[in-house]
């Protein structure tokens, strides 16, 4: 599976990924590309560093993977895991990333109102089930297992 590689489509447009350290790691240029349109993603990347090395907080999330480059060789490129890439986003102003940012500041909402009230995070995991198409008797056993687990090591997950 470290080998895999993979080119996710956002509009019509490619980036390339690849599976790293077990999880998805995106290409930072065609992101930076995708969402700037910007003509020399390259540049963009690099005062985007710049930037973030100025307040003090450097991305530390990247790493150079081999990818297949536009002639067809494999090259050493920059790229990031799924948490780097939102952050990335989140660092990009552009219209084509607000909707992405508002999404995040959705999903970061409902995670701050499932701390302040666990029963939510159990609504939305049998919700996620059931839109996964996940039979009820399957949810239920599901959500005591949970429960069960989380009752003898009094470790909560919701997932």
């Amino acid at each position: 599976m470290e080998n895999e590689t993979r080119i996710a489509i956002f509009r019509g447009k490619q980036v390339r990924r690849n599976i790293h350290k077990n999880e998805w790691w995106f290409s930072i240029l065609d992101t930076i590309e995708i969402l700037t349109d910007s003509p020399q993603p390259k540049t963009y990347w690099a005062k985007m560093k710049e930037r973030d090395k100025e307040m003090s907080q450097p991305f530390p999330f990247w790493e150079q993977l081999k990818m297949e480059a536009e002639d067809g060789k494999m090259r050493e490129t920059d790229c990031t895991n799924t948490e780097g890439v939102l952050r990335i986003i989140q660092s990009i102003p552009s219209p084509k990333a607000e909707p992405l940012k508002r999404w995040l500041a959705k999903v970061g909402y409902e995670r701050i109102q499932e701390i302040e009230d666990p029963e939510l995070a159990t609504k939305r995991t049998r919700f996620l089930y059931k839109a996964k198409g996940y039979p009820d008797d399957w949810i239920e056993k599901r959500m005591r297992g949970i429960a069960i687990r989380e009752e003898l090591t009094g470790v909560y997950c919701f997932c």
